[in-house]
């Protein structure tokens, strides 16, 4: 079984790369693969917790895409779209920064995915007002969703399921990743700005069309975009809370959509129809492939020989923090984030019972312990900028891009991905390195 699990997986990535077949087409067909061959029974691929399809996930996609295509009716993204260029006076670049610091902070507060979710359509319709090409902005989109949702606990679900196991609060994801995160955004925007602040040009009589437009004007239907903004305020508001009211983000998401699709009149046939359907199986496929690498111990036979190689003590974890962010950042462009960190946890768990003796919340936080809780957050969060595939959010973004008529290639999205995520990896060792190891702080 471990080999069949390991070449399906393999394969199946090979293939997605080479772009040569659709990757629904072959996130499916794996799937089957997986279950035909009893690496996986049905039973497990679709309720297992730990190893079938994460229907939060599916859930919350469906959900935020049913809200958006209700706004989208409401002309309010288009109002978003002409607001945006005309703070950034035109300026290509300049519209790019000011979106990728909207994603980043949206995305701490909120799923990056919903974030991407919002952004996208705003994104495409300034490109088209201003004839440049999309793809360098839905990517810089989707690369600002994955590090600004590292900053805090709700940003993104690696770190949710890190809290969860450690014990970690809201502020102490504040307080220790907050602020790498500040810096890797400003160093970021700097070398962006030396990539792309040449490189993007648009027309002066299309920059005087903009700045002469009234986008209040824009808005199409004033009482169904104030019933959405109530239904999304609310929504927000709920996965913010979600923890405290024990609901998952999937349960305030559906909640929302469907109070959004009764009071909008809207028909839901032509609401469901919208959704990114492409894109939702592409992850219920891949879930299934990932999930019998996990049942046969491909990714916890990696784990394991490197938390060996590291030989952690009880006066230092030097070595295994700097690993750890180097090797989550690594695999988590590879395979997803969230069943990397879940073999992660109770491997770094066992480690810590096998040198300290205990595993309750004091040693876990201890300050030995620390630097390697940290370092997975931002590797495994920080990594999924590196393929398309890597986060959730790539993935959406790349979809919505394709389905406008804007493809970005596998390879594309590597060559911006790529840098990036070896720059925010680079930063967040350095990061460690700086605050545990030689301020100590």
């Amino acid at each position: 079984m471990f080999w069949t699990a390991t070449l399906i997986f393999v394969t199946a990535y090979a293939v997605i790369v080479s772009e040569k077949i659709h990757k629904t087409k072959v996130a499916l067909l794996g799937a089957a693969l997986t279950l035909i061959t009893k690496v996986l029974t049905q039973h497990e691929a679709l309720h297992d917790i730990d190893l079938g399809v994460d229907w939060n996930v599916i859930f919350l996609l469906i959900s935020m895409m049913l809200i958006v295509n209700i706004m989208t009716k409401t002309g309010v993204f288009q109002y978003v779209a002409v607001k945006s260029a005309k703070l950034g006076k035109g300026n290509p670049f300049t519209i790019m920064a000011i979106f990728a610091v909207v994603t980043a902070v949206s995305s701490a507060f909120l799923d990056n995915v919903t974030t991407v979710l919002l952004l996208a359509p705003v994104t495409l319709l300034i490109a088209e007002q201003l004839e440049i090409d999309p793809v360098p902005y839905l990517i810089t989109e989707a690369l600002a969703s994955n590090i600004g949702g590292t900053a805090t606990l709700i940003g993104d679900p690696p770190n949710i399921m890190i809290a969860s196991k450690a014990g970690f609060d809201f502020m102490d994801f504040i307080v220790h990743l907050t602020p790498a995160i500040i810096v890797i955004m400003v160093v970021w925007m700097l070398v962006w700005k030396v990539v792309f602040g040449r490189r993007l040009h648009v027309k002066e009589h299309l920059k005087a069309r903009i700045m002469a437009m009234n986008e209040n004007e824009l808005i199409k239907d004033p009482v169904l975009l104030k019933k959405c903004l109530v239904v999304l305020g609310l929504t927000v508001a709920g996965f913010i809370l979600h923890g405290f009211f024990h609901y998952e983000p999937a349960t305030v998401a559906l909640m929302g959509a469907a109070t959004l699709l009764f009071i909008s009149g809207e028909e839901p046939h032509h609401a469901l129809a919208e959704v990114e359907w492409p894109t939702i199986f592409f992850f219920i496929g891949l879930f299934i492939i990932i999930g019998g690498t996990v049942k046969v111990g491909l990714i916890e036979l990696m784990s394991q020989k490197m938390i060996d190689l590291t030989a952690p003590t009880r006066e230092s974890m030097f070595t295994l923090s700097m690993v750890m962010v180097w090797f989550s950042g690594i695999a988590s462009a590879i395979v997803d984030n969230i069943p990397f960190v879940a073999t992660m946890n109770p491997l770094i768990i066992g480690m810590c019972g096998k040198v300290f003796g205990a595993t309750d919340v004091a040693t876990l936080q201890n300050a030995t312990m620390l630097p390697v809780w940290w370092a997975l957050a931002l590797g495994a969060c920080l990594g999924g900028n590196g393929t398309a595939i890597g986060a959730s959010a790539n993935v959406i973004v790349v979809g919505m891009s394709e389905k406008a008529g804007h493809k970005i290639t596998f390879v594309r999205f590597l060559a911006y991905g790529v840098p990036v995520m070896f720059l925010t990896i680079i930063l967040s060792t350095l990061y460690i390195w700086l605050r545990y190891y030689v301020l100590k702080i």
